[in-house]
């Protein structure tokens, strides 16, 4: 049979063409009122490999086999994009990419933020701390002496500040402090930007909400976890609070170097004034110290300071805040230091104040308060002024470098107080804490003892060599002055005599005589206390001399007169109180009369008073380590001690240079004020409230004489 193919038979020919279609007309919905002829119709997927159905192969059967259809169960294949590439078609697929480097990069960021955020306590329970109450010391007539409490300095309400206070922090730590919700995500990305270009960290972003929420809550560890929790803490505060009192707290709060916390501190510590008076010029320091408290604090390098305050200045002027004239006026000549406040002596009695806190009010203050001192704040500057001044001129020269001194009342109201002759140098305070062998100055408690024991001034006994069960005194001298009365004896001080009368009293009765006259130090009953070589303070020895002056009545050296919060409520108010009378007004008179002649004619000879009858004891420590003089009058008590921290013996004696100085003092502080006689020396005796009273008829006695004396020491006698 002859079979030909035309060309229309062919796949893709005409009949191919017509074959398609039909395939086309097959699938196309039947024309109305004729039926659709039935039969499979394949996909369409490509001219050149998909089946078709063709007139032709109607009623023709599949090939036999396994082989199934070419088409069937054949995998799809991806048509191929042949358009071509435009920048258009790149920019979709890079914003595609970042898209979803976002997305991921946000569910990333999302976990690490929970991580750290589930790792705070709830937030329910968030709340600021509270901040450490201030203890504000002020002298007697309300200056302020200083600032005590973990704060050192009080809170301080923004309003009170000048504009150009919390502008200059706002200005160089945070720009857009009032606009942002916490964190500053434009300034982020500025120093993300910055710290590409320069290949490292330029610097931080932190906004001041930032700040806080790390002084408040967290460590200062850098790390992720801790800047974490740091920004979710400061959108917690900016939820919770309003932006001026974010700013109060911050100001209030923030370290700013020599242990001050908050504004009011720092303004103290280093200007020597309130926040509330600072100038523009400081106000640019202190916020320029925040980058770095310890170091630009205005006590640091000069030129780093000054540096920084320029760049602060800037800040303000370019933010508006001040005008650049107003920037360059402000700014600090280079070529001078920052002046910042010289503490003085006055802190020492701050110190002192602030240990005393505890017994009066507690241990837990809840808010600040202020107390109210005792000190004369112009004596309490004379006091150290003279003592400054005779270290300055002496030291050398007698191998002396500390000082100290107590200046009091008769009643022990504290007017001076200096502990040390450089305060920033040494808190040591020589007048309160230490202890020191107060010589032959511990000597009127002997005597005072004899005394009530029967003798008088007028007893006569002999300066010679003794031996006292194997303890041999001697003079400081070297020498012995042969019969004196017991009023010369002390005027000289000789050892021999105070130890024979000592030993005649008996020691218990020396302990009893000072402890009753107001030394709290623990005193052994041994022969040597004749001499002082048990170590007391200089205050208690001071006070220990007020009731000489005063007429017999015991004081207890007091420094404070009422404690009130900052709201005005009162913790404390001082009422008079003390031991009463320890010495009867006869002895008192006696006692006068001898420590009076030993400032006439003996070795405190030097003191020079303008008039006032005064009286007082020297007294010099072994190897001269510490020269004292306490000195008294009917108006005043003060106490002087010269020396070494270290146990390095010096060339002093009671007599010199310690001399001089109380007269200074008492120069000054006796100024304008009516002249009065010595307890006693006119029959009459001082009061503590400054009053005088009669004294009793004193009754006849016995005169006790140096046969007398040597009788009982022979006899064993003593007690």
């Amino acid at each position: 049979m002859d079979f030909r193919i035309s060309p229309d038979d062919r796949v893709g020919g005409a009949r191919g063409k017509r074959g398609r279609k039909a395939t086309a007309k097959a699938t196309a919905k039947p024309a109305r009122g004729k039926k659709a002829k039935a039969g499979k119709v394949e996909p369409a997927l490509d001219d050149a490999d998909t089946p078709h159905i063709d007139a032709s192969d109607k009623g023709r059967s599949r090939p036999r086999g396994k082989a199934k259809p070419k088409a069937r169960g054949k995998a799809i294949r991806r048509v191929r994009d042949t358009r071509p590439l435009t920048l258009g078609r790149v920019i979709v697929w890079i914003v595609s990419l970042f898209a979803v480097l976002a997305l991921w990069g946000a569910v990333i960021v999302g976990g690490i933020v929970a991580f750290y955020a589930l790792q705070l306590p709830s937030a329910e329970s968030w709340k600021v701390p509270d901040r450490a109450a201030n203890i504000r010391v002020v002298a007697a007539d309300g200056q302020l002496i200083s600032n005590r409490g973990k704060s050192g300095g009080e809170a301080i309400s923004l309003h009170e500040l000048p504009y150009y206070v919390p502008a200059a922090f706002i200005a160089i730590e945070d720009r857009r402090f009032k606009e942002h919700f916490g964190i500053d995500l434009i300034g982020l990305a500025s120093v993300a930007l910055e710290s590409i270009r320069a290949g490292e960290v330029t610097r931080g972003a932190s906004t001041i909400t930032q700040q806080l929420a790390k002084n408040l809550f967290l460590t200062p560890d850098q790390t992720l976890g801790r800047k974490v929790q740091e920004a979710v803490l400061a959108l917690w505060l900016e939820r919770t609070y309003t932006k001026d009192e974010i700013l109060e707290l911050y100001l209030n709060r923030m370290f700013f170097g020599f242990e001050s916390y908050g504004i009011e501190a720092a303004a103290q510590r280093y200007f020597g004034k309130s926040a509330r008076n600072l100038s523009l010029s400081e106000a640019a320091i202190l916020a320029g110290s925040m980058q770095a408290p310890s170091r630009l604090n205005p006590k640091g390098d000069p030129r780093l300071v000054q540096a920084r305050q320029a760049l602060v200045l800037k800040a303000m002027a370019r933010d508006g805040y001040i005008s650049s004239a107003e920037a360059k006026a402000a700014a600090i000549d280079p070529t001078q230091t920052v002046r910042t406040k010289v503490i003085g002596s006055e802190s020492y009695v701050a110190d002192w104040v602030e240990s005393l806190m505890s017994a009066y009010v507690g241990d837990d203050l809840k808010e600040d308060v202020i107390v109210h001192t005792t000190i004369n704040w112009d004596l309490q500057k004379q006091a150290e002024f003279v003592v400054k001044e005779a270290v300055t001129t002496y030291g050398a020269q007698y191998g002396f470098t500390q000082g100290a001194m107590v200046a009091m009342d008769v009643d022990g109201t504290i007017r001076a107080l200096v502990g040390g002759v450089d305060y920033q140098q040494s808190q040591f305070n020589r007048a309160v804490t230490a202890r020191r062998q107060p010589g032959s100055a511990f000597k009127p408690f002997v005597y005072l003892a004899g005394m009530e024991k029967g003798y008088t001034p007028d007893t006569v006994a002999e300066d010679a060599p003794i031996d006292l069960n194997g303890w041999q005194p001697e003079n400081a001298d070297g020498k012995f002055m042969g019969k004196l009365t017991l009023r010369q004896a002390l005027a000289f001080s000789r050892n021999t005599i105070a130890a024979i009368l000592a030993n005649d009293v008996g020691p218990e009765r020396v302990v009893e005589a000072a402890t009753r006259l107001g030394i709290s130090s623990p005193l052994m009953a041994v022969p040597s206390i004749a001499l002082g070589t048990q170590e007391v303070s200089l205050l208690e020895l001071t006070g220990a001399y007020a009731p000489f002056a005063n007429g017999g009545m015991g004081v207890i050296p007091s420094v404070i007169t009422r404690i009130e919060t900052a709201s005005g409520k009162v913790l404390f108010d001082a009422i008079p109180a003390g031991p009463g009378r320890v010495i009867e007004p006869r002895y008192v008179a006696e006692m006068n009369d001898m420590l009076h002649a030993a400032v006439e004619i003996g070795t405190g000879k030097r003191a020079v008073l303008n008039g006032w009858p005064m009286a007082g004891k020297t007294g010099t420590s072994q190897k001269a380590r510490d020269a004292l003089f306490v000195g008294y009058t009917a108006r005043m008590v003060a106490g002087v001690w010269l020396g070494n921290d270290e146990d390095v013996g010096t060339k002093l004696v009671g007599g010199t240079v310690p001399v001089e100085i109380w007269s200074q003092f008492m120069t000054k502080a006796h100024e304008g004020v009516p002249v009065a006689d010595l307890p006693g020396v006119t029959g009459q005796a001082m009061l503590p409230n400054g009053t005088l009273e009669p004294l009793a008829p004193e009754p006849e006695k016995p005169k006790r004489t140096l046969v007398d004396l040597l009788n009982d020491i022979f006899k064993g006698g003593g007690n």
